[in-house]
């Protein structure tokens, strides 16, 4: 009896390890065929990761862009502190044309009796001042009696019938001074001009 369970078991042996070897087979023939897919996936990948980086052209392009609107932004913010300054100045220098114009109103207001006086001459040496002042800055008066109007620098407050000798549109008489800085108008000159055509 024991003879026959061995010569069985050595019979069974061969089957069993037959059956094994199939089923080693059968999955070097399922991992064979599924290869091409990974393969497929993997190259996808890649793809899709190649797509999703910039190129070179493409990073310069954006340094440029960034570069010019950063250059822009100097600009402007140069610009824009330079107005804010020369705003401020033409505020301060509005503000002393306005004294000088009471300085000049009580000079042309004294009597020839009074220039004598000291004090006179201490108003107008602080008015020879302040213009020398604001000549520094560069404003200047505007000329006005004798020239012809300018819309820019002049404001017309009247017109009338041109008087004899003076010519349609010319100036013939400053109301109030104006002034410029740097060719700009700082304040119109208010004057009354003689009419283009008579009577209209």
């Amino acid at each position: 009896m024991m003879f026959e369970d061995v010569r069985d078991d050595a019979a069974a042996r061969p089957d069993a390890e037959a059956r094994q070897s199939a089923e080693d087979d059968s999955a070097s023939v399922e991992e064979t065929s599924a290869s091409p897919e990974v393969e497929a996936f993997a190259t996808g990948t890649a793809a899709a990761d190649a797509l999703s980086r910039p190129e070179s052209d493409d990073y310069k392009d954006r340094w440029l862009r960034a570069e010019a609107d950063l250059q822009n932004f100097r600009r402007r913010a140069v610009r824009d502190r330079e107005e804010s300054v020369r705003m401020a100045e033409d505020r301060l220098l509005l503000e002393s044309i306005e004294v000088l114009d009471d300085l000049e109103r009580a000079i042309a207001a004294l009597t020839a009796e009074q220039s004598a006086e000291a004090w006179v001459q201490g108003v107008v040496l602080t008015a020879t001042r302040m213009r020398d002042a604001l000549a520094r800055y560069g404003v200047t008066p505007v000329p006005s009696v004798g020239q012809f109007f300018d819309p820019t620098v002049h404001e017309a407050l009247l017109e009338i019938d041109p008087p004899a000798g003076v010519s349609p549109g010319e100036i013939v008489q400053e109301v109030q001074k104006g002034y410029v800085r740097a060719e700009r108008s700082l304040r119109a000159a208010r004057v009354v001009v003689a009419r283009t055509q008579a009577g209209g």
